[in-house]
């Protein structure tokens, strides 16, 4: 009775912390929709392929520029912690803030030195977006990685509102003002405004931090040997997060690269909309992220294996409900950017198909990467995912998007599945919708070592 009682309260805190995350993330899916709808109508469609492309390519070079770090403090604060090694958690937060900030620096840099070279060597080239990107690099990585500082701390609402609320409102609302008043944005102003906005959300989420008694500032003296000692597990967190960051953004710089503009602001839709299947999910793995965490490393498998297949149901049914409506009301849905881009349905259908599969296998990411098994999940997931690549690297410029969407959804599909299975066998947790009927029978044991 005591087993069942502390599982079933362990099961109360993540559902009420879960669903206030659910909340901000349904008003965050409903306002990012928004900011989309309305720089799409009110921009030209190259314009917004271009924004489109600088967004994906800023975004994938600002999980570079986490240095893994927003992966590293959900594991390291609780296993601290657990440990009863406060002093030890704090620096690894620390010193993970201090990592983004001279790492988003560099890269921003990087990048805005290559579009500079890049409109020297070639006059008259369009390369105001991608130096637009390079001024967003920084505020995307810095904001990532407080926002997982933050749940790490048990913090929700300090965590996700700023970024989440105020960035994804501000920005469609001054976008439709300039819009109002005569001054079409194109793509690099797009980006800069989104830039400013988010930078402005930064400073609002760090005053609520210290107000609150949150730890949330950087600390560089610690930086080389808190590097020297968590830098490998770091660098398979970064291998992770690059890979989930590039699964999701690789396919728009491809098709901006091999096709047109246009296309890329068609299948850049498609993907977003797509991408609200796994919401719920998305909401309870920013909750369940730490309890995994604190659940294994404490040895407590039973609870573990309770909050993994919590997150699996809930977020496959959630899921399921979605894909439904985008069958039905897929082309309504995309004509909400404009005309023209209703014709991605059969792009937002396949690419669903795949993230359907993502949310049946449950939080496989999450429980590899809070278990000490990040390297198996970039060998595993990464090597899947990287043949796809490839292959779309080799289709998209002879059959388009429709291509890239398949490609995805096939490679998808075999990813999860592999690392689902990996994680049963060799973790002892089931993710999958499975394993909710082993949820009071998986034993506890001694709390294990993370391996490297």
């Amino acid at each position: 009775m005591t087993e069942r009682s502390e599982l079933a309260e362990t099961l109360r805190s993540g559902v009420s912390k879960s669903l206030v995350s659910l909340l901000i993330k349904i008003a965050t899916a409903g306002l990012t929709y928004l900011m989309f709808v309305v720089l799409s109508r009110s921009m030209r469609p190259d314009d917004y392929g271009n924004f489109a492309f600088g967004l994906s390519l800023a975004t994938v070079l600002a999980i570079g520029a986490s240095m893994g770090q927003q992966t590293a403090v959900l594991r390291f604060w609780p296993e601290e912690l657990v440990a009863g090694r406060r002093d030890r958690a704090l620096q690894a937060l620390r010193a993970g803030t201090g990592l983004t900030l001279v790492a988003g620096i560099a890269i921003s840099l990087g990048l805005a030195a290559f579009a500079g070279l890049a409109m020297l060597a070639w006059p008259g080239s369009a390369q105001g977006h991608i130096l637009a990107a390079a001024t967003l690099v920084l505020p995307l990585a810095l904001a990532e990685y407080f926002s997982a500082a933050l749940r790490a701390q048990g913090s929700v609402w300090t965590a996700l509102v700023p970024r989440d609320i105020f960035w994804r409102l501000a920005t469609p609302v001054l976008a439709y003002g300039f819009f109002v008043a005569g001054l079409r944005l194109d793509g690099g102003q797009a980006l800069l405004l989104t830039a400013i906005l988010l930078a402005v959300a930064l400073v609002l989420q760090l005053l609520m931090a210290r107000r609150r008694g949150y730890a949330a500032g950087p600390d560089f003296a610690d930086i080389r040997s808190y590097w020297t000692e968590r830098g490998a597990a770091s660098r398979w967190f970064l291998a992770g997060v690059l890979l989930d960051s590039a699964a999701l953004n690789i396919d728009i710089i491809l098709v901006g690269l091999f096709v047109a503009p246009e296309s890329a602001g068609i299948y850049f839709n498609a993907f977003r909309t797509a991408g609200l299947l796994t919401l719920f999910m998305f909401a309870i793995t920013l909750v369940a992220a730490p309890m995994v965490a604190r659940h294994y490393h404490a040895g407590e498998m039973g609870k573990a294996q309770a909050v993994s297949a919590f997150c699996a149901w809930a977020g496959f049914l959630f899921s399921a409900g979605v894909f439904v409506a985008y069958l039905i009301f897929g082309e309504a849905i995309l004509s909400l950017f404009g005309a023209g881009y209703a014709e991605g349905k059969t792009v937002l259908i396949l690419l669903s198909i795949g993230l359907l599969m993502d949310a049946a296998t449950g939080p496989t990411r999450i429980v590899m990467m809070m278990t000490g098994h990040e390297k198996a999940y970039v060998l595993i997931f990464g090597a899947i995912m990287g043949l796809g690549m490839l292959a779309q690297i080799a289709a998209i410029p002879l059959y388009g998007v429709v291509a890239a969407a398949a490609i995805n959804m096939g490679a998808r599909i075999l990813a999860q599945a592999a690392i689902a299975i990996w994680a049963r066998r060799r973790i002892g947790l089931d993710t999958s919708l499975l394993g909710i009927f082993r949820v009071g029978r998986v034993a506890d044991r001694p709390a294990p070592v993370p391996a490297m």
